[in-house]
């Protein structure tokens, strides 16, 4: 049975990320955010203390109360405890960020990888609907965040972007912010992705690349420059997928585990 038979019709999502703390209230049969989705800057330092008071704000804000909340953050998450903290302070590793912010907010709450809440929503409501198989979705931004999707069950915590390829992490060399940083036009940042996505494509052997991120935005620039065995198409929800998809996550653990199967 798809969890979402069950589920509520809408959900609280929340995307944590270094600049800004994203959230809406999201239509869970459609994917699409009820109303607008609000931006909060993220705290400088990123302390957990100081990140559950935006949430707090951002959740009065939205006008849900009582309603059940995803929250994406940048870590390694497992059971609700964060293992990795990217951008924010260190006092995140190892604390249960699910049962901490559940009792900050008074809401039921479920922590997610903000990579994997992007990667959800892109194989439920994107690019990667009605789509079968191995789903690989990467998202190219100051790092490279990667989900991955098999026969519409989620592998969590699947990095990698800290794959070493010519001796250099990935993310270091084919991110998004690279890109910018070091002014390399679309051929020769197209050949960076090239041999990046190759090596994943021989590892992985996926059936469907899904790009996201900002810079799928301009994905006409740089996936006509591609040539791998693998379809390689941009994401849909763009900047939304993050909390669209910690919205998911928050429905799906409520009644069983995330099955992304339309």
């Amino acid at each position: 049975m798809n969890v979402l038979d069950t589920a509520p019709d809408a959900r609280v999502g929340i995307d944590v990320g270094g600049t800004w703390i994203k959230g809406a209230l999201v239509n869970l049969e459609t994917g699409a955010p009820a109303g607008e989705v609000l931006h909060l800057p993220t705290p400088a330092g990123g302390t957990v203390e100081a990140v559950a008071d935006t949430l707090e704000r951002l959740v009065g804000e939205l006008g849900a109360p009582g309603t059940a909340a995803g929250v994406a953050i940048p870590s390694i998450v497992q059971q609700g405890v964060a293992w990795s903290a990217a951008n924010m302070d260190h006092s995140w590793v190892g604390l249960d960020v699910q049962a901490h912010l559940g009792a900050r907010l008074g809401l039921p709450v479920s922590v997610v990888n903000d990579a994997d809440a992007a990667g959800i929503a892109e194989a439920r409501y994107g690019a990667g609907k009605g789509r079968g198989g191995v789903v690989l979705v990467l998202t190219l931004g100051t790092g490279i965040g990667s989900a991955l999707i098999v026969d519409g069950t989620l592998v969590p915590n699947f990095e990698l972007g800290h794959l070493e390829v010519a001796g250099y992490k990935a993310e270091s060399v084919a991110s998004a912010v690279v890109r910018e940083r070091e002014g390399l036009g679309w051929d020769e940042y197209a050949e960076r992705l090239q041999q990046y996505l190759s090596h994943v494509e021989f590892l992985f052997s996926p059936d469907l690349i899904i790009v996201g991120g900002g810079i799928s935005a301009c994905s006409n620039e740089y996936l006509p420059r591609l040539s791998l065995r693998t379809p390689v198409v941009p994401a849909v929800l763009q900047n939304a997928a993050g909390v669209v998809g910690a919205a998911l996550q928050s429905a799906a653990s409520r009644v069983g585990p995330l099955s992304l199967a339309v």
